[in-house]
């Protein structure tokens, strides 16, 4: 794929680093010139740019990126690169940086946004997931606030343990996508039986996850 970036700080050029070891084409925007550093990723296609201009924009050829992540420091920026990205250059696919948690909420649709990712939130998460078997975690958020990752860790003593996948009755707008077994990644099949400490990851619609909670409430399981 064709990925630009906005902002060339650690974190952008961090995911810079990564899309390119997967064999992708990626653009660094950056504003501030002193960032601009070719020989630090020079596979990268670098880019002296303020991301919220459109004449700029235009001529860094955004339209021809199938996706933009905005991943500068300021949730300004990320929102209205975001939204120019979506609405006058039309790329598919949308990433944006929460830097504050607190401007989560304005990171969907309306702002062109298709995935936010905040940090901190995920931290949390990872924490929550880390110290709470038995708990739903919610890990990120899909589909411009349509969906949600979900996790739980299955107790070791759990009353699933044996029983296969098909036993799991789920709302309907809620899906096991993957089991995480050990080192194991497992795409769940109807006759694959659970374990304890098993960590079930679940993509659910946002009305669903209420449901979701309700449904494994009824299989013993309580967060």
């Amino acid at each position: 794929m064709k990925v630009a970036i906005a902002g060339a700080g650690a974190v952008g050029r961090s995911i810079a680093r990564e899309l390119l070891r997967s064999g992708h084409t990626v653009m660094l925007l950056e504003r501030q010139l002193e960032h601009i550093d070719p020989d630090a990723i020079p596979d990268a296609v670098w880019v002296h740019a303020d991301a919220c201009e459109l004449a700029l924009l235009e001529e860094a050829g955004l339209q021809t990126y199938e996706v933009v992540i905005a991943a500068t420091g300021d949730d300004k920026a990320n929102l209205v690169h975001s939204l120019l990205a979506k609405t006058e250059f039309g790329v598919r696919r949308v990433v944006a940086r929460v830097n504050d948690p607190r401007n989560e909420w304005l990171f969907d649709g309306s702002w062109g946004v298709d995935v936010a990712v905040s940090t901190p939130r995920l931290l949390a998460s990872l924490v929550e997931e880390a110290v709470s078997v038995g708990d739903l975690v919610r890990l990120m958020t899909l589909r411009q606030g349509q969906a949600n990752l979900v996790e739980i860790t299955l107790p070791a003593d759990t009353g699933l343990a044996g029983k296969p996948v098909r036993t799991l009755t789920l709302p309907r707008d809620a899906a096991l996508v993957t089991i995480l077994r050990g080192g194991r990644v497992i795409v769940p099949q109807g006759d694959d039986p659970f374990e304890g400490e098993d960590e079930l990851l679940f993509v659910t619609s946002v009305e669903a996850e209420e449901d979701l909670r309700v449904a494994l409430a009824d299989h013993g399981i309580k967060p």
